[in-house]
């Protein structure tokens, strides 16, 4: 949707942004601000570069400002959990913050909410992008850390047969792995690369968002032969050297739009309080994304 088609910008106009670091890449103005228009909302949605020890400022800044809501990337998903003044059950079950939502209480002040819209999203797009039947697979995780932490507990949910943890911190793998043997017993997991195939590799650090960063994996423990689908959520660039690999390696391959548009649309619910134009989303994704 041409960026023309928004209302005017006036007295009137509402507000919601992202915050992160970095967030130059971000895709999520193109994407909501085309939500906006489609349904002829006075709203804007904007990105802002926000230092993790500026995060609580940020936050606090946002609710002084009347804010409509608040989309947080990383690396603040989880240092959010006590920054709110509120958990919805999904920023409880997932222990992570991606989305913020400014409610009036009593007295006249303003609550921040916080809830989880990443983890659905991620389950959606494996299912529609890579076709991925999640019970019973195999999976590779690679990253635990706000959007990884909320991956492995989804897979978890989903009854995956195998979850094998990688980390470049190995301590805060296994305190994963521990909460998810605690939590769901039938699930077989492990903190390391597995010897065998598996059904699904899944990036979720932040290796590939620049062109100089490296392989999020080591190849020489893990072969991307050893994979049959492989997953980046990151989306910016479309095409990261992990995917390039993967692609080359014949692994069925997707990047996180998926993953943003269906997250985004749960956020643009959560704060317009209709149903998100998913199509119209996408499509503003893929033209931001891909020029298209």
């Amino acid at each position: 949707m041409p960026q023309s088609k928004l209302n005017p910008i006036n007295a009137a106009t509402r507000l919601c942004g992202v915050l992160g670091s970095p967030i130059g890449h971000s895709a999520s103005p193109a994407m909501h601000n085309a939500a906006y228009a489609a349904l002829g909302l006075n709203w804007r949605y904007l990105a802002f570069e926000v230092d993790p020890q500026n995060l609580r400022a940020a936050i606090a800044g946002a609710r002084a400002m009347n804010f409509v809501g608040l989309n947080l990337t990383v690396p603040h998903k989880l240092l959010a959990v006590d920054m709110v003044d509120e958990l919805d059950v999904s920023a409880q079950t997932w222990g992570a913050v991606n989305t913020i939502k400014f409610t009036p209480a009593a007295a006249g002040k303003i609550r921040a909410v916080g809830f989880n819209t990443d983890a659905e999203g991620l389950a959606n797009s494996l299912r529609e992008d890579l076709a991925v039947t999640l019970r019973g697979a195999k999976v590779l995780l690679l990253g635990v850390g706000g959007a990884g932490r909320t991956a492995a507990l989804k897979l978890a949910t989903e009854n995956v047969a195998e979850l094998f943890l990688v980390n470049r911190t190995a301590s805060k793998a296994e305190e994963i792995a521990g909460e998810i043997k605690k939590q769901f017993p039938s699930v077989k997991i492990s903190v390391g690369y597995p010897q065998a195939k598996v059904d699904l590799l899944l990036n979720a650090t932040s290796l590939g968002l620049k062109p100089e960063d490296a392989l999020p994996l080591d190849d020489k423990q893990f072969s991307l032969k050893q994979a049959g689908a492989v997953y980046d959520m990151i989306y910016q660039p479309a095409e990261t050297r992990l995917l390039a690999a993967a692609r080359a390696a014949g692994c069925k391959t997707a990047n996180g739009i998926g993953m943003l548009v269906h997250q985004g649309a749960k956020a643009f619910a959560i704060w317009t309080g209709q149903p998100a134009p998913v199509a119209v989303m996408r499509r503003a994704v893929e033209g931001s994304v891909y020029g298209k």
